[in-house]
């Protein structure tokens, strides 16, 4: 739990000081869709792992 309140600590200070806001609001933007790509992805492989299928 310790890593994922670091991770959370990092995020925050990487947009603290930045401006323009409207590029704060796409970095986010950009980071929550590279995450959700990332849990499509491995969300996919296990899939594709436990079904049994080949690759």
């Amino acid at each position: 739990m310790g890593t994922l309140l670091h991770f959370k600590q990092l995020y925050l200070e990487a947009f603290e000081n930045c401006r323009p806001n409207y590029v704060v609001l796409f970095l986010k933007g950009y980071a929550i869709f590279c995450a959700v790509l990332l849990a499509m992805a491995l969300y996919a492989f296990l899939f594709r792992v436990i079904t049994g299928f080949d690759f």
